[in-house]
């Protein structure tokens, strides 16, 4: 493990994850493909084999001046929802491609469900959003108050006598 680079490993976590996710005409999977600079979304049918639709931050039609930031991944996001969305999907499976659910690859997702895509799933996380929230504070014990340090140094000096 530790002769292996960081792209063999994250092709190793893709293809563990590509075992178990599948796109289906009726849900096909959303595919993300993160670069240092760029971003890239496709949404594919693995039954037939082919490409619905794709977003990256290559496209000059975006208008998007970087590709490697959160900001840029909103944006891709929003758009491969757009794309799905006007070719008749409206759910998908997602594949993270190899990479941590954290950052743009999770700033695309929530973009695209915030746009449209997968709305069941943007329910369930609405409705866990108040079970964690903070709830009202019940009513508090009165703190004691606490001594001063000085008094404990002069008892202990006081007891050392």
């Amino acid at each position: 493990m530790a002769n292996r680079n960081r792209a063999e490993v994250r092709t190793a976590v893709h293809g563990r994850i590509r075992r178990k996710v599948h796109g289906t005409t009726a849900r096909p999977r959303l595919a993300v493909y993160r670069s240092l600079n760029h971003i890239y979304a496709q949404l594919i049918d693995d039954e037939k084999a082919r490409t619905i639709a794709a977003a990256s931050t290559t496209e000059k039609s975006l208008g998007l001046k970087t590709g490697g930031n959160i900001d840029a991944a909103k944006k891709i996001g929003q758009a491969i929802a757009e794309r799905a969305l006007a070719a008749g999907v409206s759910s998908v499976v997602f594949d993270r491609g190899g990479y941590l659910y954290h950052g743009r690859v999770k700033a695309l997702t929530d973009a695209a469900r915030a746009a449209g895509l997968n709305k069941n799933e943007v329910v369930e996380a609405e409705a866990a959003a108040p079970e964690t929230e903070v709830a009202p504070p019940a009513e508090e014990a009165p703190a004691k108050p606490k001594k001063p340090k000085k008094e404990k140094k002069e008892a202990s000096a006081k007891e050392n006598k």
